[in-house]
């Protein structure tokens, strides 16, 4: 959470930078203090914690607060630890569940509700009045977007995914208001997804961003779901991030499929079990 919060620290306004440099100094003083404390010590107004709590992408200050203390006092049982090329078996099966493991209880604790809630209600919107759904995404993260595709294609979306960047520069120019894109990367930094998001944003479109705080893509789109992680991508390929990018397309799909209607969802999902039973031998 503090990694985060120090990576976004200069995309905010110089009020918030303040408030958010008041926590880095001491995190657990600013848990358990209260808001007219913390604009007097950050010397802002007491609007302008919450506005940086919210910037953060939390409800305000008592959800921020709550997370905080969360990851102050569970923290991560586990280190992130490179695997080396002289690594023998065992130490490769460890490194990488521990590696996995700490992925995933570090976004429990970083991970803003406020956005996800966000996400979901806009791809919700875009079975509701018919609309598009597309994922994007280049390298291992394309395996990802095929992933969530499949998911929500299953839920019933009207939806795509495309990991080529001429097809995908063609579907975002075919996106209207009331559609979504949905893209994901591990850098944040791929040219074709940039240029797609933003040609999806001038159509109209909803573009939620899966990827790392503090790159051009996390600012790009107009939901950002952070994907913050300590592996080095540049040296193997990636396994934490693409982990952690499924987990985060499995948090969207259960918090759309709740926001359905249970009664045609559930007679469909039914169905469709029924008549894949029919490709298994007995």
């Amino acid at each position: 959470m503090l990694d985060r919060i120090q990576a976004s620290l200069h995309t905010l306004s110089p009020s918030e930078q303040r408030v958010g440099e008041l926590l880095l100094l001491d995190a657990r003083h600013f848990a358990n203090t209260s808001v007219t404390e913390l604009a007097a010590l950050a010397k802002v107004s007491k609007p302008t914690v919450v506005r940086f709590c919210r910037s953060m992408g939390y409800a305000g200050l008592s959800d921020f607060k709550l997370k905080l203390a969360g990851s102050l006092s569970e923290g991560v049982p586990f280190i992130h630890r490179n695997v080396n090329a002289d690594d023998k078996a065992g130490e490769i099966l460890v490194k990488v569940v521990d590696n996995a493991a700490a992925a995933f209880l570090k976004y429990r604790n970083d991970a803003s509700s406020t956005a996800i809630e966000k996400a979901a209600q806009a791809i919700a919107l875009t079975q509701a009045n018919n609309n598009r759904l597309e994922f994007f995404g280049v390298g291992n993260s394309g395996f990802v977007a095929q992933d969530a595709q499949h998911k929500f294609f299953r839920l019933g979306f009207h939806t795509s995914a495309h990991s080529d960047g001429h097809l995908q520069i063609m579907s975002a120019s075919l996106l209207k208001p009331g559609d979504c894109l949905v893209l994901v990367s591990n850098s944040g930094r791929t040219r074709d997804l940039l240029d797609s998001c933003t040609i999806a944003k001038k159509n109209g479109a909803t573009t939620v961003v899966i990827t790392a705080s503090g790159s051009p893509l996390s600012k790009a789109g107009h939901i950002h779901l952070c994907a913050d992680h300590p592996e080095n991508y540049e040296r193997f390929s990636p396994m934490v991030s693409r982990l952690l990018h499924l987990l985060i397309i499995d948090i969207l799909t259960t918090a759309v499929a709740l926001q359905l209607d249970s009664h045609v969802l559930q007679p469909k999902l039914r169905n469709m079990k029924t008549n894949l039973l029919q490709k298994r031998y007995s």
